[in-house]
C-alpha cells in the first residue's frame, strides 16, 4: 500500500457487522454481545455503525437489527460516541414509506444507507432526496460492481447523485472483482460523479483486504467491514484484518479492545460457520449470486459437487447438466423402503429374512448407507439420487457388485445430476411428483413416487427410525419436520397402505412388527 501515514485520515472506516451479519443470525444478537461490540466500536478508529435495517412489516421473522426498533436506537444512541447508519432495502421501500420508517428515527440515526440495484437507480434516486430532505446523511449502497457494465446508461447517471447523495458505495455483491477492477471502476465512478466513493468488499475468493487497500490507495472516501469478517454468504474483510494493517502503517489501534470484540463475537462465529468455501468461490469467480449458495450450504442433502453443479448450470444457463430416460416400471404388489436409521442394522436379519421371503419385491434404497449390508438379496434394487447419494453409492457399492437400477427425480433438477459412471446406462428420471408439493428433491419423496409409478397396494418401509429426546439439533428437527410431512401426503392417497416394519417415531407410519411376518 502507498498511502503515507498522514494520509490514514483522509477516509473513514464503516462497521456493518450487525447489519451484514444478521443474515446468519436473522439479525438477533445476544444483549452482551450488542453491548461489547459498541462498548469496542466507540474506543476504535471506526466512524460509522450500521447496525440493522428499517423494514416494513413483512411475514418472514425479521429479528430486532431486522427492524430496528425506536426502542433499541433510542439505547444505542445514548451509549455509542460513533455516527449510527441505518439501512433501507430499496426494493421494499418507496418515498411513501420514509415518514414512518425514518421520521420516528430522526435525530436517532445519522446516515441511512439505501441498498440499491442498478436496475432501479431512477427510482433509488428518488427514494434518496426523500432520505435527505428529512436530514439525514444519505448512502448509495450499489450493488452487483462486478456487473455494472451490464447495466446501460447506469454508470452516466452517477452525476445525479451530485448535492444528493453523501456516500456512493461500491458493493462488490459477488466477491469476485481483482483489485484491477476496483482500481479502474474507482476511476470511472470519481470522474462521473463528486460524491464520496466507498467500497464494500465480500470475501469470496479471499481479496476482501486487497481489493480494499486499494480501494484506499486510489482514493475511496470510506471502506466497509465487519468484526470477525461476519457477513452474508462469505463474509466480509475482517474488521480485525484491517485495522492490524493500518496499525502497521501509522494508524493507533488499542489491540486489548479488538481482542474483547473478537472474543464477544466468537460463539456466533462456531454457531454459524461464515466464510468462504468452494461453493462461494465459485459463485465469486463466476459473478452469481449468494443468496441462494447461502441456502444450499446450509442445507444437510447438498454436497458441495451438486453445489458445483447448480452454479455451473446457472453460469451456462441451462437448467439441468443431463437428462435420461422416463423411469418405467412393472406393477408389484408391494415394495421395502430402506432408510438411514439404526433400524437397517439392529433388524438387519430379520429385514433380510422378510426380504428373501418376497423375493420378487422391489427394494427401494433412499440412501445408500446401508447398501452393502444388503447387496447379496435377489430382490430388484433400486438406488434413489439426489444430493449426496451418487458418491455415497460409489463409496458403498463397487461396479462388479452393482446390479441395480438407480433412480432420479424430474426434469430438471435443482442441484443438476450426478450419477456413478458405471450407472449410467441404468438410471432413470421419474416423469413428476404427484402425492406432494413439499420436499420434491427428497429421497424420501422420491422413493414414494417410485413406489406409486408400480402401482403398489403396500409400502413397507424401514430405517426411519425418528429422533429421541426432547432437544434435537436444528437438522434433526428440520428433517422430522419433513418427513412427517412427506408421509402424511402419501397417506392421502387412495388404495395404497403404508407402514414402518421397524420402530418408528414418526406417529404418521403405522407400526406392525417385521418379526410376526417371519
Amino acid at each position: 500500500m502507498k498511502k503515507k501515514e498522514t494520509d490514514m485520515c483522509q477516509f473513514k472506516i464503516l462497521d456493518c457487522t450487525l447489519r451484514d451479519g444478521g443474515y446468519y443470525t436473522n439479525w438477533d444478537f445476544p444483549s452482551n454481545v450488542v453491548d461489547s461490540y459498541i462498548e469496542a466500536m466507540n474506543r476504535l478508529p471506526i466512524d460509522y455503525l450500521e447496525i440493522g435495517y428499517r423494514n416494513n412489516p413483512s411475514e418472514e421473522y425479521l429479528g430486532e437489527f431486522g427492524y430496528t426498533p425506536v426502542s433499541t436506537l433510542r439505547n444505542l444512541r445514548k451509549k455509542c460516541v460513533k455516527k449510527i447508519v441505518v439501512m433501507l432495502n430499496e426494493k421494499n421501500a418507496r418515498i411513501g414509506d420514509l415518514e414512518a420508517l425514518l421520521e420516528p428515527i430522526q435525530g436517532l440515526a445519522d446516515m441511512i444507507r439505501i441498498a440499491i440495484d442498478p436496475a432501479n437507480f431512477d427510482r433509488a434516486l428518488i427514494l434518496a432526496k426523500g432520505v435527505k430532505k428529512m436530514g439525514f446523511e444519505v448512502g448509495f449502497n450499489t450493488m452487483y460492481m462486478s456487473k455494472w457494465n451490464e447495466y446501460p446508461g447506469f454508470l452516466e447517471k452517477l452525476s445525479q447523485l451530485n448535492g444528493v447523495v453523501d456516500l456512493f458505495c461500491m458493493v462488490d455483491s459477488f466477491g469476485g472483482v481483482t483489485p484491477d477492477d476496483v482500481k479502474n471502476m474507482l476511476r470511472i465512478v470519481k470522474e462521473k460523479t463528486t460524491v464520496p466513493v466507498g467500497f464494500h468488499g465480500h470475501n469470496n475468493l479471499q481479496l476482501g483486504l486487497i481489493n480494499t487497500l486499494t480501494a484506499i490507495e486510489n482514493g475511496a472516501d470510506f471502506v466497509d467491514a465487519t468484526v470477525l469478517g461476519m457477513g452474508r454468504g462469505a463474509g466480509n474483510l475482517n474488521m480485525e484484518l484491517l485495522l492490524t494493517y493500518l496499525n502497521k502503517n501509522g494508524m493507533y489501534v488499542d489491540f486489548n479492545v479488538l481482542g474483547d470484540v473478537i472474543s464477544a463475537f466468537h460463539p456466533l462465529f462456531e454457531k454459524y460457520n461464515w466464510g468462504t468455501n468452494l461453493p462461494y468461490m465459485l459463485s465469486g469467480a463466476n459473478s452469481l449470486p449468494q443468496k441462494e449458495v447461502m441456502e444450499w450450504v446450509s442445507n444437510r442433502a447438498y454436497s458441495f459437487n451438486s453445489i458445483v453443479r447448480a452454479l455451473d448450470n446457472k453460469k451456462n444457463n441451462i437448467k439441468d447438466n443431463a437428462r435420461y430416460p422416463l423411469f418405467k416400471s412393472q406393477q408389484t404388489a408391494k415394495v421395502l423402503i430402506l432408510g438411514g436409521g439404526n433400524s437397517c442394522i439392529e433388524h438387519l436379519h430379520a429385514i433380510k429374512q422378510y426380504a428373501l421371503l418376497n423375493p420378487s419385491m422391489p427394494i427401494i434404497f433412499v440412501t445408500a448407507r446401508h447398501a452393502a449390508l444388503y447387496n447379496s438379496l435377489p430382490n430388484p434394487k433400486y438406488y434413489c439420487l439426489v444430493g449426496n447419494e451418487a458418491k455415497r453409492l460409489s463409496l458403498n457399492i463397487s461396479e462388479s457388485d452393482f446390479s441395480g437400477i438407480c433412480l432420479l427425480p424430474p426434469y430438471p433438477r435443482m442441484m443438476g445430476t450426478e450419477v456413478p459412471a458405471y450407472a449410467e446406462r441404468l438410471t432413470f428420471e421419474l416423469d413428476k411428483i404427484t402425492f406432494t408439493q413439499s420436499y420434491c428433491d427428497s429421497c424420501t419423496t422420491l422413493a414414494l413416487q417410485a413406489a406409486l409409478a408400480m402401482e403398489v397396494e403396500e409400502i413397507n418401509v424401514v430405517g426411519y427410525d425418528g429422533y429421541k429426546g426432547e432437544v434435537l439439533s436444528e437438522k434433526e428437527m428440520e428433517l422430522s419436520n419433513e418427513n412427517k410431512v412427506i408421509f402424511e401426503n402419501i397417506n392421502k392417497i387412495q388404495g395404497v397402505r403404508l407402514r414402518s416394519l421397524t420402530p418408528s417415531l414418526y406417529k404418521s407410519l403405522k407400526v406392525e412388527s417385521i418379526y410376526q411376518f417371519l
